[in-house]
C-alpha cells in the first residue's frame, strides 16, 4: 500500500465514521489501522469516488446497523443494486420524455 492509498483509506473510513455519526447520533468503534487494509481492497476494487458513493448508497438503504465489516464483505453487491438503480432512472427519464413528447403533440391534434 502506497502512502497515497494509504491516505484514500483514511479519508473514507472518516468519511464512514461521518455517516455512521450522523445517523446514529455516536461514532463507531473502528480500529481504522486494521480497517485501512479492506478499505484499501474496496478503493482497488471500484476506485475512490465509486467507493464513497457506495458508502452514501449504503446508508441510504436499510440496515440494521450499518457495520463496516458488512459493508467489506457486500460492497460488490450494494455497487451491483446502484448501478441497477441508476439503469432505471435513466430508463424512467427517457420513458417520461417520450410520454411528454407524446402528450404534446396529442395536445397540438
Amino acid at each position: 500500500m502506497t502512502k497515497d492509498s494509504s491516505k484514500l483509506s483514511y479519508a473514507l473510513l472518516n468519511y464512514y465514521t461521518k455517516l455512521y455519526t450522523d445517523k446514529y447520533g455516536r461514532k463507531p468503534v473502528v480500529n481504522i489501522y486494521k480497517e485501512k487494509w479492506a478499505m484499501n481492497d474496496v478503493i482497488e476494487s471500484v476506485g475512490y469516488d465509486r467507493a464513497k458513493e457506495l458508502l452514501d448508497y449504503y446508508f441510504r438503504v436499510t440496515n440494521p446497523s450499518h457495520q463496516l465489516t458488512w459493508f467489506f464483505y457486500n460492497f460488490d453487491r450494494l455497487d451491483e443494486m446502484l448501478k441497477k438503480v441508476d439503469e432505471d432512472n435513466i430508463k424512467r427519464a427517457k420513458i417520461r420524455a417520450k410520454t411528454k413528447q407524446m402528450v404534446e403533440e396529442e395536445l397540438e391534434h
